[in-house]
């Protein structure tokens, strides 16, 4: 029922039917009412200053956009990083640390999917899980870092830093519930706008590829892989985050005859310990030079 609804409300903000868009019209005013709310909450707010710098990468709509692999990308280029998130899918609360920027302290359960692929992809870093970014910057600061970075973090208007904002296009420019996005780029905020192909450019490779491979992915809007995915024999789409149990993937093996299942590293991560034949689709980003000249003038500055 849940990985319905996930894949039905997908559908209606990034490629609705009829009676969708219909549904959509008859949510405008509440669309108005959330919009002005959000902007009194902007306004409302005053950003605090923690003393190191803080970059912030998110986009203003909801579902995937790129941005675990993009902020890997940024934090791998400078020392005494850290990185801070919230932790969605994550079976623990509060604060938690990931890695020390040595070793990674907790399994993927405590830290959730993306900061494990942080911890993983990007060894040298402090990443820290918490419901309060406050908090978790104010620990990563005592830990010693001196840059760090916010994973989906544009809407903390209390929090002193440089946002940059993925763009991801999109027919629908409403705000909840009848569009997907969670927040206006107010015109009073400074927020750089990341283009895909401009600024970055996704590269995938394909390690361990079998003749036979299954697709298995929990990511936000799934059909993105497309244009990556060599023959499959399925596509296996499971909500954003979900926590697998080895027997679903025993029984798409099976049910295929596969060779192997072929993830992300955002699913690799959550069944990697599961013993079973895996091939990965390994994405990372090359960011254009004019990203980094402008994150060394914010912390010039």
């Amino acid at each position: 029922m849940k990985k319905s609804f996930v894949f039905w409300v997908e559908e209606y903000f990034y490629s609705p039917s009829f009676l969708q868009k219909l549904l959509s019209l008859l949510f405008l005013p509440l669309s108005y009412l959330y919009c002005f709310l959000m902007y009194l909450r902007f306004k409302s707010k005053n950003a605090e200053d923690f003393g190191l710098k803080v970059i912030s990468v998110g986009n203003l709509n909801v579902g995937g956009s790129g941005k675990t692999p993009l902020v890997s990308a940024l934090a791998q280029r400078y020392e005494k990083s850290a990185i801070v998130l919230r932790g969605y899918g994550r079976d623990s609360k509060g604060l938690h640390i990931v890695s020390d920027g040595s070793n990674i302290l907790c399994d993927v359960n405590v830290s959730g999917d993306e900061a494990m692929i942080y911890a993983k992809k990007v060894s040298n870093a402090i990443v820290i899980v918490s419901e309060d970014r406050k908090i978790a910057i104010q620990k990563a600061k005592e830990m010693g870092a001196k840059i760090l970075f916010l994973d989906d973090a544009y809407s903390k208007h209390d929090i002193n830093k440089l946002d940059f904002l993925i763009e991801v296009e999109s027919k629908n420019r409403r705000c909840l519930p009848s569009g997907p996005y969670r927040e206006r780029l107010w015109k009073e905020k400074r927020a750089i706008i990341l283009k895909d192909g401009v600024d970055f450019k996704r590269v995938v490779e394909l390690k361990d590829r079998c003749d036979k491979m299954s697709l298995l992915t929990a990511i936000a809007r799934p059909r993105r892989l497309d244009s990556y995915l060599p023959n499959v024999v399925s596509k296996n789409y499971f909500e954003d985050h979900h926590s697998f149990k080895k027997n679903e993937l025993e029984e798409i093996l099976q049910r295929d005859n596969s060779d192997s299942l072929l993830v992300t590293y955002k699913d690799f991560v959550k069944v990697e310990s599961f013993g079973l034949p895996l091939s990965l689709l390994d994405m990372h980003m090359e960011v254009d030079k004019k990203v980094f000249e402008i994150i060394g003038t914010y912390i010039e500055s």
